[in-house]
């Protein structure tokens, strides 16, 4: 078991791995060069879900992260930090300037085909890349609360899978989730379960929540 100053530096190095990102009030990028659209740069080194949505509130409507994300198992925090921040900002409807890096193949597998698709692309062939241009909607990839449960509607791999969670020690975790959760500390059972349905990603000694939380249906829900 790690040591609690070991636990305290781990932490430590999670909030502090926040990417940097410039924003902007619009998605146009000749709108983004008139005076008083760029907003400057900005450190995202809070909860992803708190953080995107604070920028939305203020009229942030495209953000670019400033350093490659890297998408593979031995992503490092700010990565992962960085992928977490893209799927809130997918889910709100912000668009995204970003890098992907990928060379381990873990592109091919389309886990993160429901974020908003990069601009650039490292290790992934150009099929895979333009496959996710083409292939990427609003919504891909989405979960809705209801009273005791929770559902997953996801389309990554073409068809739509549908996943309820209700055990009561699921979803006691997925909030932590959301913000990403060290391995050791998720339950056997939860573990398993979610990833054997591909709704988490690890990197970085912690797990961490795919699926966006839906704010509202872009086509009929059938669809989505």
């Amino acid at each position: 078991m790690p040591s609690r100053s070991a636990e305290r530096t781990d932490a430590g190095v999670w909030r502090a791995a926040g990417p940097e990102a410039e924003l902007w009030l619009d998605y146009d990028p000749a709108v983004r060069e008139l005076p008083g659209i760029a907003l400057g740069r900005r450190t995202l080194g809070g909860p992803a879900g708190e953080e995107i949505t604070e920028l939305h509130r203020a009229g942030v409507r495209c953000l670019r992260l400033t350093e490659p994300v890297r998408l593979c198992a031995d992503a490092p925090a700010a990565s992962a930090r960085a992928l977490m921040l893209l799927r809130e900002a997918t889910g709100q409807g912000l668009a995204v300037l970003w890098h992907a890096v990928c060379t381990d193949g873990c592109a091919e597998q389309r886990r993160f085909h429901h974020l908003y698709p990069p601009e650039e692309s490292t290790g992934a062939t150009a099929e895979v890349a333009a496959d996710w241009r083409a292939s990427y909607f609003p919504s891909k990839c989405v979960y809705r609360r209801g009273p005791g449960f929770v559902e997953v509607r996801d389309r990554r791999f073409g068809t739509l899978e549908l996943f309820t969670i209700d055990e009561p020690g699921h979803l006691a975790q997925l909030d932590a989730l959301a913000d990403g959760v060290e391995l050791g500390r998720l339950p056997e059972a939860v573990h398993r379960d979610l990833a054997e349905a591909g709704l988490i990603a690890e990197q970085a000694g912690r797990a961490w929540f795919l699926p966006m939380r839906v704010r509202r249906w872009p086509f009929p829900s059938l669809t989505v």
